[in-house]
């Protein structure tokens, strides 16, 4: 009883606390409520006066070039982080910093390149790719979202869809295209190709769409690499002394040499620098290719990036093996000592059909919610919620035109070769 009325008591003094003070408190809570909705606002106006250029990629037949050229057509793409976003862009203007999306669409029996890039950088973007494959063709191309209904799923199509980001912390890296590569064409792999396949097999009416979303980030993410490199070696950085600290410890030391002047000289040693241990020495083959996957990736331009997947096909043909085809693919990138693709389980169409734990209740809402939501948000370009810094090796990785030996026989390839007329041809 006694713990009761102590309780009551205390809620009876919040209560009067509240209705005295009221009206200070409850401005302050709806000020952060109105600050997210404004920049909610006007970040979706900025966006929607964005002019966006749609272009396809039509890939030469025979392609000998490795990802290694597409890791320079992403550091070329670095360049559209031109200047850090302000207090007033954020807050007046719902300013961001914009970004690309490099596609992979599998649909109508075809498998197609396309990347999406605000249409002041087009010339940026098309340059970049001509620089590393001057026989492929960009072009403006129809966005092929738009032939498939306004809303999915509907009584006529299901759809799948999941986004993708890094399992372990950004600085430590996934395999990528240089554990593939071999100087014998034989035994040369494309980790793009197990994807290929799958899209180079659908039927009529079924669709695999994978979209990569990517945003230069300035250079300060390399800090959380550089701790988890300076962990594992050990290193410790001493913060320096501040002023006043300095001024006592000097003047520590000559009290003490005052006090003992008469039995020994005075000594001022300069302070003595640490060796530092060579931690590199004793670690073991594994940790020495997580020191070096670590510091590898944390050296090159970096990007904020974000998978998304899906799929899409009739109800009465759906063929989930496709799914997990796609899921497979992207294993292929991970390793247990570094890092891997895992989904984002609040994206995911998919809800646990267990009964007795409340994440399968109203499981049938959630998932047609899902995806609607990720439906949507593919449609728009818009970064999930969560998402990953990739660097452009690992870009170039996942996203690359597959090499000559790829036989998927439906990628979007060109027949011929552009050729500039000759320099005597008539004009009339």
């Amino acid at each position: 009883m006694e713990i009761a009325a102590v309780i009551l008591g205390i809620g009876s003094n919040i209560v009067k606390i509240l209705a005295v003070s009221w009206w200070a408190i409850l401005p302050v809570g709806l000020f952060f409520i109105w600050k997210d909705f404004w920049l909610w606002g006007m970040n979706r106006l900025w966006k929607s006066k964005i002019k966006w250029a749609f272009l396809e990629i039509k890939i030469p037949r025979n392609i000998l070039k490795t990802p290694k050229a597409m890791e320079n057509v992403f550091s070329a793409l670095y360049a559209i982080y031109y200047k850090p976003i302000g207090f007033e862009d954020i807050y007046f203007k719902g300013k961001a910093r914009l970004w690309f999306s490099c596609e992979l669409a599998g649909y109508g029996g075809e498998v197609h390149f396309y990347i999406r890039c605000p249409q002041i950088f087009r010339n940026l973007a098309e340059s970049a790719i001509y620089s590393e494959y001057p026989d492929a063709e960009i072009g403006e191309a129809e966005d092929y979202t738009e032939n498939m209904p306004e809303v999915l799923p509907n009584e006529t199509y299901d759809l799948w869809g999941a986004d993708y980001i890094l399992a372990r912390e950004n600085p430590y890296p996934i395999k990528t295209y240089e554990f593939f590569e071999e100087s014998i064409d034989e035994r040369r792999l494309d980790p793009i190709a197990a994807i290929t396949e799958v899209m180079s097999r659908l039927k009529e009416g079924e669709a695999i769409w994978i979209q990569y979303l990517i945003n230069p980030v300035p250079n300060e993410w390399k800090k959380e690499g550089e701790a988890i490199r300076d962990k594992m070696m050990e290193r410790r950085k001493e913060k320096p002394a501040g002023f006043f600290e300095a001024l006592i410890a000097g003047l520590a030391k000559f009290l003490k040499n005052l006090s003992f002047a008469a039995a020994e000289y005075p000594v001022w040693a300069q302070e003595k620098k640490k060796e530092e241990k060579f931690k590199f020495l004793v670690l073991s083959p594994g940790e020495k290719n997580i020191l070096e996957g670590v510091d590898n990736k944390i050296s090159k331009l970096g990007f904020e990036a974000a998978i998304r997947f899906i799929y899409i096909d009739r109800r009465d043909s759906y063929s989930p093996a496709n799914v997990a085809a796609v899921d497979g693919a992207f294993r292929q990138f991970n390793t247990l000592d570094m890092n891997s693709f895992r989904v984002i389980s609040e994206t995911k169409t998919y809800v646990t059909a267990r009964k007795l734990t409340h994440k399968s209740w109203f499981r049938k809402q959630k998932i047609f919610y899902r995806q609607r939501q990720i439906y949507e948000a593919y449609k728009l370009r818009w970064f999930p919620p969560k998402f990953s810094i990739l660097n452009s090796e690992e870009l170039a990785t996942i996203f690359h035109f597959p090499l000559v030996s790829v036989e998927a026989p439906l990628v979007r390839r060109l027949e011929t070769k552009k050729g500039e007329p000759p320099s005597d041809l008539p004009m009339e």
